[in-house]
C-alpha cells in the first residue's frame, strides 16, 4: 500500500489544495495535507461507484456526514455499469497473486486471516 504523501505534496505544490481532494487506496502520514480519502478498496476494482467515474465527473466529499458521492445520473451509472469489465489482476502467479487473493481490505488491516477481523 503506498504512501501517498508525495502525490498530495504535489497538489499541494501546485496551488491544487484547497480545490482538489484525492481519493485512494493508499496510506497517509502525518504530513499529508488536503482533503483526503484513504483505504478505499477494493472499491473500483470490484466494481463500484469509484470504478465507474469517468473525466469530468462532479464528486462531493462530505468529511462532516462522512460521504463520497458520485455526482451523475443514475441512468448514466447504469449505463457505465453495464459496459464496465473488471480489470484483470496484476499477478496470477507466486506470492503478490497469493496475498491479492486472500487479503482483506486495508481498512482492517489487510490481513490474511480474517476470523474476528471482518
Amino acid at each position: 500500500m503506498r504512501e501517498m504523501l508525495a502525490p498530495t505534496a504535489a497538489l499541494v505544490g501546485q496551488g491544487l489544495g484547497e480545490s482538489v481532494g484525492l481519493i485512494t487506496d493508499g496510506r497517509f502520514s502525518g504530513g499529508t495535507w488536503g482533503m483526503v480519502v484513504g483505504h478505499v478498496s477494493p472499491e473500483a476494482y470490484v466494481g463500484g461507484p469509484i470504478g465507474l467515474i469517468q473525466e469530468g465527473d462532479s464528486i462531493t466529499i462530505d468529511a462532516k456526514t462522512l460521504r463520497i458521492e458520485l455526482n451523475v445520473e443514475q441512468q448514466e451509472l447504469d449505463r457505465r455499469r453495464a459496459a464496465w469489465v473488471q480489470p484483470r489482476p496484476r499477478y496470477t502467479r507466486g506470492v503478490l497473486a497469493k496475498f491479492a487473493a486472500l487479503a482483506g481490505p486495508a481498512s482492517k488491516g489487510a490481513v490474511t486471516d480474517p476470523i474476528g477481523v471482518f
